[in-house]
């Protein structure tokens, strides 16, 4: 009882602070904000955290792993990476030594892309080791005995023993072949694990941290599972007639004769199912009927899941283990930060400290450590802290049936309105479009909207990921069709709602939502007012061109299976193609050094609508990429925006 007083009060002490917030127009600049704190990792002694934190290098903000000892808070060290390279990840290999995976930042819509290397550091910086990657000969102290990997290396394992080593898989560029190494992060010393001659295979342990299984997907994307089979010494493909429609083992239990997997039997949304290693036997752990498997609670060591949320509606856990230690601790914690979800992030090996997350529709997110002897929560780290929960909107889980039957879901965002006047619906399509769906937490753009008086509808249409293999590949060659379709008939159910002023409608995305953005006013051109397309892309035929695609057969399959190879109805559907069908005024926005949506999309999207006599407003942003990444070009697009939204929708 008095550990749920303690945290209780913490949170509420939060709240209260929170609610003295005046209204007020919040100001841009507390939007365009980065995260400054992400993807922290409490050392197995529970005595440190490493923290990946934005700080300000050559007028950028840059990602920097930086130690802290605890619980003073105290930095132990800034590890700076050259360039503008910056850490995609990293890993505790014990209590005074991490592992780190190397990367860029390309975009401010983009994750940071690895660069496929990975380098190994004291927490106080020193003895910094290069482990592997394609400079392997130039930078490491080893690099003679090996020489440079021509191949993209992933930290796939940290061993239970914690010994200094990890696990590496290599993914070879000149040949579709996984290599599977155990490195010694001190000398960089590295041994041969598996070799299997498939290209991007991801590998499960066992807790003895044996390799058992290795998962990915062929040239035509079919899902593909290899077991190794200790009697025979090798690794065996299993029979896909076995896997049904996904088929993704998680982790092991104690003892390994089980393990935890993910399942989709008919396409329906994944399950969690844990299944016997010697006769084959599943058991359903959690199965919803909409949703598949989102979050999954893991507990401290031996790190057993005990919760699942599903990937639908408002956040919830679900608790496969209700009477597990961590679960009865999750529902405190819960309690104590109503209207939020808690994500466990990582325990110390003992299991007494405990570092987690706290997150919302309204708030972007807080990091908390616990400590089980003190039953006290302290706050570590809080992002975004311009904006203050209690001014932004809800966002409410929403669903419809669209002209063919289909249930779609989604979200509508619905800002403070006391004066219950009809609010103008800015549409907000989400990029992709297969495997991505927009969720309930903190979003950047929709809560800017609805802070300038918007109500903000996204759909996750056919094709988003979330509701399992059936409903993604409902979206299979649909880019310009059901899926556009989806997103009108969400316009026509939002415009029945009576908060919802149908006369003021507009449409704004970025990449596949930018795309979108321009094919509804072309198939609905009653429905809205006006629409932004953002680092989009408006030529479906020209995917073909671009060098990922020449380059890679799983890409080019990707394409024909998802998009598909029909080149005149590729056409058909592209806004290049269509411009004199958009009659509403436009805005376009690109970077000039955009690799995943070149600049010539939005200069001959921009060029096509000059002809059709509809000359779109123009933002070009030198040496940004897929989305801008300083903070002023941020500003830059988000006041434009502002202003083109007043302009054409009304205050």
């Amino acid at each position: 009882m008095l550990k749920h007083l303690t945290i209780s009060f913490i949170a509420a002490f939060v709240l209260m602070n929170s609610a003295r917030a005046e209204e007020k127009l919040i100001p841009v600049d507390a939007f365009v904000e980065q995260e400054k704190f992400n993807i922290p990792h409490l050392s197995p002694d529970g005595k440190h955290i490493a923290v990946s934190v934005r700080i300000k290098r050559e007028k950028r903000n840059m990602l920097t792993m930086v130690v802290y000892r605890l619980p003073e808070l105290k930095i132990v060290a800034t590890h700076i990476l050259p360039g503008f390279e910056v850490p995609v990840n990293f890993f505790w290999v014990n209590n005074q030594r991490l592992a780190i995976k190397k990367g860029l930042e390309v975009g401010y819509r983009e994750p940071p892309v690895s660069t496929g290397e990975i380098i190994a550091t004291n927490i106080d910086g020193t003895q910094v080791e290069y482990l592997y990657g394609y400079q392997n000969f130039k930078q490491s102290k080893r690099g003679e005995r090996y020489g440079d990997d021509y191949a993209f290396g992933v930290i796939a394992d940290v061993p239970y023993s914690r010994n200094g080593n990890i696990m590496v898989s290599s993914h070879e560029w000149r040949r579709a072949r996984t290599n599977l190494y155990e490195i010694n992060t001190n000398t960089a010393v590295r041994r041969l694990v598996a070799d299997i001659s498939m290209s991007d295979l991801d590998f499960t342990f066992q807790h003895d941290g044996k390799a058992r299984f290795a998962s990915g997907y062929d040239d035509n994307n079919k899902m593909v599972l290899f077991r190794f089979d200790d009697q025979a010494k090798e690794w065996q493909r299993t029979d896909s007639s076995k896997l049904g429609s996904h088929f993704s083992p998680l982790v092991f239990l104690p003892g390994d004769d089980e393990f935890y997997a993910l399942q989709s039997n008919l396409g329906e949304p994944d399950s969690l199912i844990i299944e016997n290693m010697n006769s084959g036997q599943r058991k359903v752990l959690f199965k919803d009927p909409v949703g598949s498997v989102e979050q999954i609670e893991f507990s401290a060591k031996p790190e057993i899941p005990f919760a699942i949320t599903s990937s639908v509606g408002i956040p919830k856990a679900v608790y496969i283990m209700p009477d597990a230690p961590d679960a009865k601790l999750h529902k405190i914690l819960s309690e104590s930060f109503p209207d939020s979800y808690v994500h466990f992030i990582n325990f110390s090996d003992d299991g007494q400290k405990l570092l987690f997350n706290v997150s919302s529709d309204r708030d972007p997110g807080s990091f908390y450590i616990y400590d089980r002897q003190t039953g006290k929560a302290d706050l570590l780290f809080l992002n975004m802290s311009g904006l203050e929960p209690d001014q932004m909107a809800s966002r409410k889980p929403i669903d419809f049936i669209t002209r063919d039957g289909e249930k779609i879901m989604g979200y509508l965002t619905v800002p403070n309105n006391p004066q219950k006047k009809k609010l103008p619906l800015i549409l907000l399509p989400h990029g992709g479009p297969i495997d991505i769906h927009d969720g309930w937490y903190f979003d950047r753009d929709a809560q800017f909207l609805a802070s300038r008086g918007y109500a903000v509808l996204q759909v996750n249409f056919r094709g988003s990921s979330g509701r399992g293999p059936k409903f993604r590949d409902a979206g299979m060659k649909e880019f310009g069709g059901k899926m556009i379709d989806d997103l009108v008939d969400g316009l026509k159910w939002a415009n029945t709602l009576p908060e919802i002023d149908s006369q003021r409608v507009c449409v704004y995305g970025a990449s596949y939502g930018a795309y979108a953005a321009m094919m509804v006013p072309v198939k609905a051109p009653s429905l809205v007012r006006c629409a932004v397309g953002y680092s989009g892309r408006y030529d479906l035929v020209s995917r073909y061109s671009q060098d990922v695609t020449k380059e890679s057969k799983k890409v080019e399959n990707w394409l024909r299976k998802y998009m598909g190879d029909d080149m005149n109805k590729l056409a058909s559907e592209s806004p290049v193609n269509l411009a004199e069908k958009i009659k509403v005024p436009v805005f376009l926005a690109h970077g000039t050094k955009d690799e995943k949506t070149e600049l010539g999309q939005a200069e001959n999207m921009r060029r096509a609508l000059q002809n059709a006599g509809n000359d779109p407003e123009w933002l070009l942003i030198k040496n940004e990429g897929h989305g801008f990444y300083d903070s002023e070009h941020q500003k830059e697009f988000y006041m434009r925006l502002e202003t083109f939204l007043k302009k054409h929708l009304g205050s």
